[in-house]
């Protein structure tokens, strides 16, 4: 039986939400206490003996529930579709390989050639469209919905806009058309870091890249295994050196020639001896009670 299945025969109910009593936008804390609670009831360590095979199989159940909750894939689709994994895994298995095979990896030669496509055409001129309206003219707003767009495009864009608005396609927002010059420049400077910031990672990444081929290549066959690992070997050696050269260059002109004795620290503390007081305090007399003992009155 399917896991859907078991909750309606042991907890009367395919509502997983339901069953767990949450709500649908539970967090993974909500989720857990409540998979802890209800785990609790139905633990077969305490129930009778003739209804732990029964609870083993309750709480089976409530573990894989659980799981599906708190992984965020396997929730969505049972969000989406009303199924979690198990009910028809072997369909789904087959959908995603037919997906795969469909749908190729882009690389960046695709997205090279789709931005050709993309840019001046219709389509972008309704994403336009509706970055600017949905923004009010927030140029910012409009920058981060439309694809491709960079600081250089803003002039082609205003145009596009400015059109709209002359034939009344599009109501006219003042932020669009008189943008402040402060506003315009922090994004500007904004844009600028971040295209740095992606050429440093691209460059990072192309080295990774090259890194891993020159690996496959030795592991190919081309190198020697014994050799390829001395010679990695020599260069952890050779990088640790580096390290303490580096050390001791740094900290070269100080004078070694001083030692600490740390014997000195092995020595115990003294203990503090309390003295008496030179004054001693009198007994206090407190309501006829006097050093623990009650003094009554005299007759």
């Amino acid at each position: 039986m399917s896991t859907l299945e078991l909750c309606e025969k042991f907890f009367e109910t395919r509502d997983v939400y339901k069953l767990m009593g949450i709500a649908k936008d539970a967090k993974e804390k909500d989720i857990k206490k409540a998979y802890h609670k209800l785990s609790l009831l139905v633990h077969p360590d305490r129930v009778p003996d003739a209804q732990k095979d029964e609870s083993t199989e309750k709480f089976k159940v409530l573990s894989k529930i659980y799981q599906v909750l708190t992984d965020s894939q396997k929730r969505a689709v049972y969000d989406e579709q009303g199924i979690i994994d198990d009910d028809d895994e072997g369909k789904l298995t087959n959908w995603l390989d037919l997906w795969s095979k469909i749908f190729k990896p882009l690389s960046e030669e695709d997205i090279s050639n789709y931005e050709k496509e993309y840019v001046g055409s219709e389509l972008e001129r309704a994403d336009i469209k509706k970055a600017y309206l949905g923004g009010k003219g927030c140029m910012n707003y409009i920058m981060n919905h439309v694809p491709f767009m960079k600081v250089e495009d803003e002039p082609r864009f205003k145009e596009i806009v400015n059109s709209m608005i002359a034939s009344n396609e599009v109501p006219e927002y003042k932020i669009f058309t008189e943008e402040p010059a402060a506003k315009r420049n922090k994004r500007h400077k904004k844009y600028a870091r971040e295209s740095k910031e992606a050429v440093i990672i691209k460059e990072r990444i192309q080295r990774r890249r090259e890194k891993d081929a020159e690996a496959e290549k030795e592991m190919s066959g081309d190198g020697n295994l014994e050799q390829m690992i001395l010679a990695r070997k020599n260069q952890r050696e050779s990088n640790y050196n580096s390290l303490m050269d580096r050390l001791l260059e740094k900290y070269a002109g100080e004078d070694d020639s001083d030692t600490v004795d740390f014997s000195t620290f092995d020595k115990k503390k003294k203990l503090k001896v309390k003295t008496p007081s030179k004054h001693p305090q009198k007994s206090a007399k407190i309501n006829n009670v006097k050093k623990g003992r009650v003094e009554k009155p005299k007759a």
